[in-house]
């Protein structure tokens, strides 16, 4: 079964998409990233793999990754989120709404992610609960949640979705597909205003659960130093979903342009998540575009940051020039579960309070 969600678009009076939503203002952007990078060719469960595993991961495009094994998942939302407010100059309290995009592996079974993050930054007033289950894409209905409940109340409070990326198990290369970093993100988010660094457009999700389980990780009954994903189907995930991913970004792409009225020319710049060299050229090949050099960039030295990806690569993007006031980039998601989702989003002026530059 298939599902996607379309939040705010119509037919139009010639059959195309228009998106009626309002856009919302993406008025600061925390990141944390731990000093210390790790080379991925010391890592030490590569001496556990056979030949043609050690050659995958040493072929994934990734020189280093960003490590701190002392940080938890909440430590890395913590100070995420923590830089977001600081950026912006709004206290934790004036908060109207904390979503969390949960971790892959939580540390407690049972107690909630979300008020502990609401409870450390004081954000007591705030309407607070996670989301997730569609790993690196779980993202974006954080965002279709908090874009709803913007439009929804007019007198709502800045929103603020945050993220801590880090691996569920203790090795970091997860065969075939990437090795993994550490990272926080956080997204502080309002209604539109003329100084916002970044305004987000619109955004289209699409879901096939028939992957449902492609990936997994059994932890019952096992310590965790005995935790490994696994892929239940490798030539699924290195053909078969590749296919399709394929032909659902293609599709979804070309929608968020048709609804917004807009045309590849209108597109300055497109970002991807860093899964690995192959998965960048894979993209910019199934849509005929080139990605931003932060993409590259980024994946070489941090490896993949889960749902963090595609804003850290955009404030990357941002911090280098890459994209200047008024341009329009692409942000593109994909996960094996499966899911896909593309958004649009339009750079602000530099002088924004949460300006990267």
């Amino acid at each position: 079964m298939t599902k996607r969600r379309t939040l705010g678009a119509h037919m139009g009076a010639e059959g195309t998409f228009r998106t009626t939503a309002p856009k919302i203002a993406i008025d600061a952007v925390g990141r944390y990233l731990p000093d210390r990078a790790r080379p991925v060719a010391d890592l030490p469960e590569l001496a556990g793999l056979d030949e043609a595993e050690r050659l995958t991961c040493l072929g994934l495009g990734i020189d280093t990754v960003a490590v701190d094994d002392g940080l938890t998942a909440h430590d890395l939302a913590e100070r995420a989120a923590r830089s977001a407010l600081e950026t912006a100059g709004l206290p934790a309290a004036a908060l109207g709404a904390l979503i969390l995009v949960e971790p892959r592996a939580p540390e407690t079974l049972i107690s909630s992610d979300a008020t502990r993050l609401q409870h450390a930054l004081g954000a007591e007033a705030a309407l607070t609960f996670s989301v997730g289950g569609l790993g690196c894409v779980s993202s974006t209905p954080a965002l279709l949640t908090a874009r709803g409940l913007l439009a929804a109340d007019p007198g709502l409070g800045p929103v603020l979705v945050v993220h801590g990326s880090k691996p569920a198990a203790e090795r970091r290369y997860r065969h075939p597909v990437t090795v993994n970093g550490d990272s926080g993100l956080a997204l502080l988010l309002g209604h539109p205003h003329a100084e916002a660094p970044f305004h987000l457009l619109d955004l289209v999700q699409h879901t096939n659960g028939r992957y449902w389980d492609l990936f997994g990780l059994e932890y019952r009954d096992r310590p965790t130093a005995q935790w490994r994903e696994k892929c239940a189907d490798p030539p699924g995930y290195s053909f078969r979903l590749a296919m399709e991913t394929r032909n659902r970004l293609a599709e979804l792409v070309a929608e968020l342009l048709a609804r917004n009225g807009l045309t590849r020319a209108d597109i300055a710049g497109y970002v991807s998540q860093n899964l690995s060299a192959g998965g960048l050229a894979f993209t910019e090949e199934s849509l005929d575009i080139t990605l931003l050099p932060s993409c590259r960039d980024n994946l070489r030295g941090l490896g993949h940051l889960g749902a963090n990806d595609t804003f850290l690569n955009l404030s990357t993007a941002l911090a280098r020039k890459e994209l200047a006031e008024g341009d329009l980039a692409v942000l593109i998601n994909v996960s094996p579960v499966a899911a896909w989702s593309v958004l649009l989003v339009e750079m602000g002026p530099r002088r924004g309070p949460g300006s990267i530059a």
